[in-house]
């Protein structure tokens, strides 16, 4: 039962593109634990397994279902965004895993004289993003402006660029980036 239970969670997961790490992140049981249940290793207790399975979500009667099928997920609930940064940046992004995705959506979050650091970023694609509250500093290339609510950017995103709260408020935005390549 213990290889069928891992067998099954793996291939709900690799259905889902779900990373072993990622999943851990979801459901806050250590990626080793996840392994370990995967390979057979060590037969879960159902309130394990149920906290594991609370991070795709699926309930223990869908996983034990002769006819569990892989659904893709529409709706996520705020407690439900993917945390991918920390320190005085926050950036939860609607999806776990993006793959095969053509586009990354964020809700940010920029803690007073945070920033994404004194080295601008590059890489593929383009991004967007719309002020929600606060002061954001721009900079893209040469080019640097401080935003307000309501106030947006679009730029591509091999461009090198950098994002700094210059504020004494949090600021507060909604970005997107395509493909998700951030």
């Amino acid at each position: 039962m213990e290889s069928e239970i891992g067998q099954r969670l793996k291939n709900i997961r690799t259905g889902l593109k779900l990373s072993q790490r990622a999943l851990a992140r979801q459901s806050g049981v250590a990626n080793a634990t996840i392994s370990q249940i995967e390979a057979g290793k060590l037969n879960p207790t159902v309130s394990m397994l149920k906290k594991v399975l609370d991070g795709i979500p699926v309930s223990l009667g869908d996983f034990f279902g002769d006819e569990f099928e892989v659904r893709e997920r529409v709706f996520f609930r705020a407690g439900e965004l993917t945390e991918i940064a920390d320190g005085g940046v926050s950036y939860r992004q609607v999806g776990a895993s993006l793959a095969g995705r053509s586009i990354q959506l964020l809700s940010e979050r920029y803690q007073a004289g945070a920033g994404t650091g004194k080295h601008a970023m590059t890489h593929d694609g383009e991004e967007c993003g719309i002020i929600i509250s606060g002061r954001l500093e721009v900079t893209v290339g040469d080019q640097s402006a401080v935003l307000k609510a309501g106030d947006a950017y679009y730029f591509k995103s091999n461009q090198p660029h950098r994002f700094r709260n210059p504020g004494n408020l949090e600021c507060i935005l909604i970005s997107a980036c395509t493909p998700p390549t951030f």
